[in-house]
């Protein structure tokens, strides 16, 4: 064996160059040597994944959040905050490489058991809504929810499918997508999906959820904060599965606007 210019035997590294491990199959034509532009790739990828999930970008993104909820409140967004949020949530999943599937936006073992599952957590959740929490909220606080802006779909059919479609539409899906699959899930990562990390979440993304009905008054606040605590214990229950919390809360509402067509809704 000779030495060539760099003061190497043949087949041996120059000084000073460490080779590390092979990290590629024995048909990749690619070395993990410190000097190939593979550690260059390495690099940039890990740089890029320390982006996505840096702090930085979740504080951007809860700024952004607050500033739809301050503009929805003062009325410079003329419908509810749920589609400029789910946008939001959108761009954020996006950027992070993070697909919607991922956070629970799929069928739960079979369609037949997520129906079956979402009419029964519906109706449960209808059935206490009318005859356990509101009659109690409003004994304590003196008022039942404010429902005075809702759209008055007594008698009219026409217009009372329409109104089923939107809410399933904006809150069936858009809620669920919004609340309980981005913000919980948004929520948890800052700390770094821990048992209390998901508590924590739950409870506050629940607040929230109740905070942003504050148009039905402190009653309908507490009832809809309730809610979304029980379809956040759904989601968890069913290993994070939106699609179960999506179809009760479209059945739950569904019962409500039957009610109000019919005039049976209680203190209507």
């Amino acid at each position: 064996m000779g030495l060539d210019s760099s003061g190497s035997r043949d087949g041996e590294p120059p000084m000073g160059v460490q080779i590390l491990p092979e990290t590629f199959s024995g048909s990749s034509s690619y070395c993990s040597c410190v000097c190939c532009p593979t550690t260059e790739v390495k690099l940039a990828t890990k740089h890029e994944r320390d982006w996505r999930g840096s702090r930085w970008l979740a504080t951007i993104e809860f700024i952004l959040i607050v500033a739809v909820y301050v503009a929805r409140q003062q009325h410079l967004l003329k419908v509810s905050a749920t589609p400029y949020l789910f946008l939001l949530g959108w761009i954020s999943l996006r950027l992070r490489g993070v697909r919607w599937k991922q956070i629970g936006f799929t069928q739960y073992r079979t369609w037949a058991t997520t129906l079956k599952l979402g009419i029964t957590y519906g109706v449960g959740l209808e059935l206490f809504d009318l005859f356990g929490k509101q009659p109690l909220l409003t004994r304590v606080l003196g008022k039942p929810p404010d429902l005075s802006g809702f759209p008055a779909v007594r008698g009219n059919l026409q217009y009372a499918l329409l109104i089923v479609v939107v809410i399933w539409v904006l809150a069936a899906f858009g809620e669920e997508l919004v609340y309980r699959g981005y913000l919980m899930n948004r929520v948890a990562d800052l700390g770094r999906g821990t048992r209390t990390a998901w508590i924590v979440s739950l409870l506050l993304i629940s607040g929230l959820f109740g905070f942003s009905h504050y148009d039905q008054g402190l009653t309908g606040i507490l009832e809809e904060g309730s809610d979304g605590l029980i379809l956040g214990l759904v989601y968890l229950l069913y290993r994070r599965n939106l699609a179960i919390p999506i179809v009760a809360h479209g059945v739950c509402d569904t019962i409500d606007i039957a009610l109000l067509f019919l005039g049976k809704y209680p203190g209507m």
